[in-house]
């Protein structure tokens, strides 16, 4: 096999295997930071916030963003179209494809990353401030999410045709 579309092929798989780890940490970070409110909100006696879930449930769309370019822009060029059988654009283009799912990825995971280390400290100023806020909490998650948005648009914008 060509090494150029051996490296298209694994860019396939990076954008999406980056995104879903960043995604992971977003979603683990919040959910720990909720875990301790929640404890906090049943010593107390006072309803469990689902607010909380929401701000957890964010860092999943940077998931989405690698799932759309690697189906949508990668696999059908470096994949083929005919049981694995690459296109002539993955053994031109191979470094390409492999930098786009790299790039994709690695801006995927650093932004549901951060995008949960927010989340995180949301919950908390959420769980002190009885509740105060939830809208600037979203809003400054969202920034975060419009890191992935660049990436995935940007390098939606390079991919050969």
């Amino acid at each position: 096999m060509d090494a150029s579309i051996m490296m298209g092929q694994m860019g396939v798989g990076l954008v999406l295997g980056l995104a879903t780890i960043g995604s992971a940490l977003g979603i683990g970070a919040v959910g720990r930071a909720a875990a301790g409110a929640w404890t906090k909100e049943a010593k107390a006696g006072i309803p469990l916030k689902f607010t909380y879930i929401i701000l957890a449930g964010m860092p999943l769309s940077q998931t989405i963003y690698a799932f759309v370019m690697m189906f949508i822009v990668l696999q059908p060029e470096v994949i083929g179209s005919d049981a694995g059988v690459p296109t002539d654009l993955s053994g031109i283009h191979g470094g390409t494809y492999f930098g786009i799912g790299v790039g994709c990825g690695l801006a995927q995971l650093f932004s549901a990353w951060m995008q949960g280390t927010i989340g995180a400290s949301a919950v908390r100023a959420l769980s002190e401030a009885e509740g105060k806020g939830f809208a600037n909490m979203i809003i400054m998650m969202g920034v975060c999410e419009t890191v992935g948005l660049f990436g995935f648009v940007f390098l939606l914008l390079v991919a050969p045709s």
